[in-house]
């Protein structure tokens, strides 16, 4: 056992950040890990203290790294949770090395990725994630003159956009596939919250050159050896546009599969917990996109009422429970709004490929009866990747319960996930 701590903190965005905070304010003994380079996870990726205060969210950024800097938490950044060797140990791993790091209280804060759904020609190069396409121009690539498409589903497609758009490219169009109604009724319940309002009609002025259209998707990506045009429909006709990148997402997934390997009851695609975040797994708490895709203000609020709890201070915590409740109904909103359409489960041909690491195709899976089967006689799910793509992928296409993590969650070295546990008592908060 390399550390022990009383509150661990797994996950450095914002729900990460604000859970660590309260909890270290209290005095306890708080270590906060990240896998990137530091903390703010990829909403706040890229901000740095002496340029944030020009950014959308920039001032939360400053007061909560400011309020972090100042406590006795400390960050280890660059490291990835793979295992639970022992109760009350975490098995991690950063650049070929491994450590075990012991805890009292775990809150995870591990965030949620885009949902990709096969299409032909999605696996050509140049075809993206929104998401990764903005995470990979915050950490340098050169987007200027690029021609780009946006297409998929949820908000982010708009924020992608403006933010692609202020870095120099030329945004083609911008596709969301959720109809007219869906989008009207959902802008209905934000005329409470003017400040989401605004930075939506933000996003779209920054974007105005750009085509914006509702009920679209794609249909399929095309060139010769990588993407050169894409072709969309709205279900009656399809046109097609030239582009350099396809930036393609269609909302976000929670990533479950540190909770489901500690033992967190998930239902309706989330994990389930109680009004002080704690989970089904005896001292763990799940924040932020875990419970719910509700962004920035639900990650804050829940991670302050985790840190609370791990501090055994719910009296404090209990006082956010009115702000929390209105941000998961948020969160529902979002996912009835931003749901995929049924059309979308007959865009992949025979020959698409689902799984990717794997080269398993539609035709491969269609007819087997479950994910297990699937793995079992195809592979799907067993690359590099470990079915985050293809797994989420499956269970919209085939209706598969996706169920179940074993160790190592992530890639690590033999001599990591083989290592005896360091099984010394943690400190207990």
């Amino acid at each position: 056992m390399t550390a022990s701590f009383d509150v661990v903190v797994v996950g450095a965005g914002p729900g990460g950040m604000a859970a660590a905070t309260i909890a270290a304010e209290t005095g306890k003994r708080v270590c906060l890990l990240d896998d990137n380079a530091g903390p703010g996870g990829q909403v706040w990726r890229g901000f740095r203290t002496e340029t944030a205060g020009k950014s959308a969210h920039g001032s939360v950024f400053l007061d909560w790294t400011g309020r972090l800097q100042r406590t006795d938490c400390e960050v280890w950044t660059g490291w990835q949770a793979i295992d639970r060797p022992a109760a009350g140990v975490l098995r991690l791993e950063r650049n070929g090395e491994g450590r075990d790091i012991g805890f009292g209280r775990l809150i995870l804060a591990t965030g949620a990725r885009e949902r990709f759904l096969p299409f032909p020609g999605w696996t050509l190069p140049g075809v993206m994630g929104a998401g990764g396409l903005q995470a990979m121009v915050k950490a340098g690539l050169d987007p200027r003159d690029k021609r780009v498409v946006v297409a998929g589903s949820g908000p982010l497609l708009l924020a992608v956009a403006s933010s692609l758009t202020d870095a120099g490219t030329k945004i083609v169009g911008v596709y969301e596939q959720a109809r007219f109604a869906q989008l009207a009724c959902f802008g209905l319940t934000l005329l409470a919250q003017p400040g989401k309002l605004a930075e939506g009609a933000r996003y779209r002025l920054k974007t105005l050159r750009a085509a914006y259209r509702l009920n679209s998707w794609v249909v399929r990506a095309e060139g010769q050896g990588r993407v050169e045009c894409v072709t969309l429909t709205d279900g009656r006709k399809e046109w097609t546009h030239a582009c350099d990148w396809l930036a393609c997402g269609f909302h976000l997934v929670p990533n479950l599969e540190l909770p489901r390997l500690l033992g967190c009851r998930v239902a309706g695609g989330y994990v389930a917990v109680d009004g002080c975040q704690q989970s089904s797994a005896p001292g763990v708490a799940c924040v932020g996109e875990l419970t719910g895709i509700g962004g920035l203000d639900k990650a804050l609020v829940e991670g302050q009422i985790a840190g609370w709890a791990a501090a055994g201070r719910e009296s404090e915590a209990r006082t956010l429970g009115a702000q929390r409740q209105r941000l998961q109904r948020f969160a529902q909103r979002m996912d009835r709004t931003f749901a995929p359409r049924e059309e979308l489960r007959m865009l992949a041909s025979a020959e698409t490929h689902i799984c990717r690491c794997e080269d398993v195709t539609h035709a491969e899976l269609k007819g087997r009866g479950s994910w297990r089967e699937a793995k079992l006689h195809t592979r799907c799910g067993m690359g590099a990747c470990q079915g985050r793509v293809c797994g989420t992928a499956a269970e919209f296409l085939f209706g598969w319960e996706i169920s179940g993590s074993r160790p190592p969650v992530f890639a690590a070295r033999v001599s990591t996930v083989a290592a005896s546990a360091e099984t010394a008592d943690p400190v207990r908060g």
